[in-house]
């Protein structure tokens, strides 16, 4: 049994080769068989006769010539026809002569095409093979710690450059998730240690020795502060976590009314509010799609100017639903959009004041859009407004709607999403 491809391909290539072959030399002697015999015969009855009957006929003034040659009216002579078996001998025993030699010189000539063509088959198929053999060597070496690694197969366009250019993306999708991954968890660690370091730092020093019970208030109050900035921060990871999931069970989620109800609920003091609420119904997980909005209209008021404006909307257009939020404020690099979606990324370092966010509301939009199957599109608005707009796309025929849906969802989905709502409520946004 065959273990290799470059076997494989060889036995196939030579085979075909070999096949070719033979089937060039059957046809040869094939047509030689049916046309050989006449050029023969007509060859040697115009050739100068040699043996003593053909010399008497040539004597007497009776040239052997084909019987086919003499009028229709005309009987052939016994001379002539003793003219005709000696031609039809000589012809006879020339064709089995000329036919046997042209078998053996094939066969000869088909083993030694035979020998070249698995030969040129391994070589062939050894060529045709070594890009395999490029990729499968560079995957077999990539690790955690070579992940810049490249293919970058020089070769002329076709399948298998196309399948090389199509291992270095994936390499780059790869190399990029898990540069994610390591940020994550590195920026993650960072945001735990410091709460508690705090904690530690307020127990040991600011509570040493005895001190007076409005200090002991103090500190009391700083580190609930600060446990709750703790147990907000890995509420956020678990919905992170909880997201990434994927959904168990489904409802049809009205996003207009969703998004005004939670517009009404956000505080935006200071700032205009505007909302263009058409009716939009998707299947979803509501308390999901209700973070997802949440966490936006708090992202757009955190960093937003005194006096700015919040613009909501929601429309059904002909490839689906769009949920839209947008903002004014400090005027952004279109560059660093991309980044600000990333877990722990912020437009500036972190000072960890009061009211500050974890640089977890647009990873988490994010997740939640990618869990309903939309895409999320960010960008920057130019000067002089700044800040910037957020477009969730949810597909068409993925449940969207302009009516208030099909009603509740089944009764397990709708209590799916009832333990789903309970187990997260108390998650702010971030």
């Amino acid at each position: 049994m065959l273990r290799s491809e470059r076997a494989r391909l060889t036995a196939l290539y030579g085979s075909l080769l070999v096949l070719a072959g033979g089937g060039l030399i059957a046809l040869v002697n094939l047509l030689l068989r049916g046309g050989l015999y006449a050029r023969i015969s007509g060859a040697v009855t115009t050739a100068v006769p040699t043996r003593d009957l053909e010399k008497a006929l040539v004597e007497a003034g009776r040239t052997p010539v084909p019987a086919q040659s003499l009028p229709p009216d005309r009987i052939p002579s016994s001379e002539e026809f003793r003219g005709y078996a000696v031609t039809r001998n000589l012809s006879s025993a020339v064709e089995q002569a000329t036919l046997h030699e042209l078998l053996l010189v094939s066969l000869v000539a088909l083993a030694v095409f035979a020998v070249l063509s698995v030969w040129l088959a391994w070589w062939m198929a050894g060529r045709v093979l070594r890009p395999v053999g490029v990729i499968t060597e560079t995957a077999r070496r990539l690790s955690g710690a070579n992940l810049h690694e490249r293919i970058s197969l020089q070769a002329p366009p076709g399948e298998l450059k196309r399948l090389a250019d199509t291992f270095d993306g994936m390499l780059d999708r790869i190399e990029s998730l898990v540069g994610a991954q390591r940020r994550f968890a590195a920026n993650a660690a960072h945001e735990l240690r410091t709460p508690l370091a705090v904690q530690r730092a307020a127990a040991e020093i600011g509570l040493a020795g005895d001190p007076p019970p409005e200090k002991v208030a103090r500190i009391r109050e700083r580190l609930i502060g600060v446990a709750d900035s703790s147990e907000h921060l890995i509420e956020s990871l678990l919905l992170l976590a909880v997201s990434e999931e994927g959904l168990e069970a489904t409802e049809p989620v009205d996003l207009a009314e969703l998004a005004g109800a939670d517009l009404a609920a956000t505080a935006h003091e200071g700032l205009t509010a505007v909302a263009d609420l058409a009716p939009l119904t998707v299947e979803g997980d509501r308390a999901l799609l209700d973070h997802l909005i949440r966490n936006l209209l708090t992202n757009a008021v955190r960093h937003n100017r005194p006096g700015g404006r919040i613009e909501v909307s929601t429309a059904r257009g002909p490839a689906g639903g769009v949920l839209t939020v947008s903002n004014t404020g400090p005027v952004i690099d279109p560059g660093d959009v991309p980044r600000l979606l990333e877990p722990f990324r912020r437009r500036t370092e972190r000072r960890h004041t009061a009211g500050e966010g974890a640089g977890l509301g647009l990873s988490l939009v994010a997740s939640i859009a990618r869990a309903h199957g939309a895409r999320l599109r960010a960008q920057a608005n130019p000067a002089p407004d700044g800040g910037m707009t957020v477009r969730v796309l949810f597909q068409a025929g993925a449940g969207t709607g302009t009516g208030g849906g099909t009603g509740g969802g089944t009764g397990a989905g709708a209590s799916a999403a009832g333990r789903n709502e309970r187990a997260i409520r108390p998650i702010r946004p971030v």
